[in-house]
């Protein structure tokens, strides 16, 4: 039940990165865009190793 948890706080990342990067480019911040990015990629990973771990059990 701990994995569903830690799959839906990634997706949630995911979706906060998108956010992110979306408002830095409304707001005109590389920066932002940047920090978006970084947390799409790291729950895509993240999403990926948990799914891996769960399908070698």
């Amino acid at each position: 039940m701990k994995k569903y948890y830690k799959i839906i706080l990634y997706f949630l990342l995911v979706l906060f990165g998108a956010f992110m990067f979306v408002y830095g480019g409304y707001d005109d911040s590389p920066g932002a865009q940047l920090l978006g990015v970084l947390a799409v990629v790291g729950g895509i990973i993240g999403v990926i190793k948990s799914r891996r771990k769960s399908n070698d059990i």
